[in-house]
């Protein structure tokens, strides 16, 4: 039978892996573009990075998008994110 606490630790874990993605995007955004964001204004949905920051910003982003989901990539280990 498992005990509520392991239980509890495997949301735990999921928790901390979501807070985890978005500070990797988060520093990786302050270390390319100098942009410091706050982490709420970040959202993370089926592989898809969502900023709500303003469009003059999108677009720094967009522009510089190669540079940064390699960085995302190394940071986090995944291959299959995009920003939107």
């Amino acid at each position: 039978m498992i005990e509520i606490k392991d239980l509890l630790g495997r949301f735990k874990e999921l928790l901390s892996n979501e807070d985890y993605k978005k500070e990797a995007v988060r520093d990786t955004l302050k270390n390319i573009l100098n942009l410091d964001i706050e982490k709420e204004k970040i959202t993370i949905e089926k592989n898809s990075i969502l900023l709500d920051i303003n469009p003059v910003y999108k677009n720094e982003v967009f522009i510089k998008k190669d540079i940064i989901l390699t960085s995302i990539f190394e940071k986090l280990g995944k291959k299959n994110m995009e920003i939107k």
